[in-house]
């Protein structure tokens, strides 16, 4: 999943390098259409739906937050 991820930020944002806790605001990594993007890429690459309230630094802001993110989706959608 990170893989993805990391490949996805190198295709999409041209970022070949960030820390896995790295933010991706403070790093001038994303801005508003890229949070877009990247919301697409979540729901279409791992199967989940991402809600506008789920749309927060805690969830989206670095690649350790983004897995750990969609491993919870993920649970969720298999729990149910």
């Amino acid at each position: 999943m990170e893989e993805q991820i990391r490949r996805f930020l190198s295709e999409s944002f041209f970022v070949d390098e960030i820390a896995v806790d790295a933010s991706f605001l403070a790093e001038g990594v994303l801005d508003s259409t890229g949070v877009l993007e990247l919301v697409t890429f979540l729901e279409d690459t791992f199967g989940i739906d991402v809600n506008d309230e789920e749309m927060l630094p805690d969830n989206l802001d670095s690649v350790a937050r983004l897995v750990g993110f969609v491993q919870r989706k993920q649970r969720t959608v298999i729990a149910a």
